[in-house]
């Protein structure tokens, strides 16, 4: 009896040193505590879904001169929180011009609806089956966040996108939809010896090379596409005095504001949504009364 008494006291000494090596259960996730969370993958390799408190208040009527690109993503969101048929979808083109703040303006146009948005950085694309797996049977409508999307040849995220998008054995969730920011059209660089892959046949044809078409395959697996454009001076001061105004700046002082914003973009050699509100801001907080 000793004997078994000492073999149980001997195993709970095992199992109590194994334990304190497993890592620690998943937390459960608070669906109440915000309308926006990132995914964040701890030093023990576990993801988890954090609440983001404070999320950008940005809204649809904010962004200006991008209007086909508006309505084209507030209706496929519509859609897709209303439980029809709707796409992902691919942001691209010049830097400053509204990509990311087009879907943080949609989950402030539609929270109260029932729209979620999960932000996932790209090192951390390879967990989006685990993520999915972690929502699906929600009621709401989740927005998988991916901004500022390029890869090399080799990363991992990119077959993981590959496959969360359209190329898995198990049907896509009819809750969750993702959203991609890039500079890149087709989300991965685009060199000169690609075309060695093409080549002329006897008909004339040019039939492009694997290589090829590996990097257009993941840009087709977004249903929507939408492109943004450098502004003209224009536009880019009409989105000056629309964020001078949203600073408390009075439209008397926008005449004398001009040249100072016209300057601001010739020194930063961009005339963006991203930087007339940088010049707004600063503006404001020399000039605001």
């Amino acid at each position: 009896m000793k004997e078994l008494e000492q073999f149980l006291a001997n195993a709970e000494r095992v199992l109590a040193r194994v334990e304190a090596l497993l890592p620690a259960a998943p937390a459960s996730v608070d669906w109440t505590a915000a309308t926006a969370f990132r995914w964040r993958v701890g030093r023990d390799g576990r993801g988890s879904l954090q609440p983001v408190l404070h999320p950008s208040r940005i809204s649809l009527d904010d962004l200006h001169n991008i209007a086909p690109q508006k309505e084209q993503i507030e209706q496929n969101t519509r859609q897709f929180i209303e439980g029809r048929p709707a796409n992902n979808v691919l942001l691209t083109g010049a830097r400053g011009t509204g990509k990311s703040s087009l879907i943080k303006a949609c989950l402030a146009q539609f929270a109260d609806q029932g729209l979620r948005l999960i932000e996932v950085d790209k090192d951390h694309l390879v967990d989006l089956p685990d993520i999915v797996d972690m929502v699906a049977q929600r009621p709401e409508r989740f927005i998988i966040f991916c901004d500022d999307l390029s890869f090399e040849e080799g990363e991992g995220g990119y077959k993981a996108l590959k496959v969360a998008l359209d190329g898995s054995i198990s049907a896509q969730s009819d809750n969750v939809l993702i959203y991609a920011t890039s500079n890149r059209r087709h989300l991965l660089p685009e060199r000169m010896s690609d075309n060695e892959g093409y080549k002329h046949v006897d008909d004339g044809d040019l039939h492009p090379g694997e290589t090829v078409e590996e990097k257009i395959s993941l840009s087709e697996r977004f249903g929507l596409w939408l492109s943004f454009y450098p502004f003209r001076q224009d536009d880019y001061l009409d989105i000056v005095r629309h964020w001078l105004k949203h600073f408390g700046i009075d439209a008397s002082q926008f005449a004398a504001a001009e040249p100072e914003a016209l300057r601001w973009a010739l020194q930063r050699g961009s005339r963006s949504g991203r930087i007339a509100w940088q010049f707004a801001r600063d503006w404001a907080g020399k000039h605001a009364r």
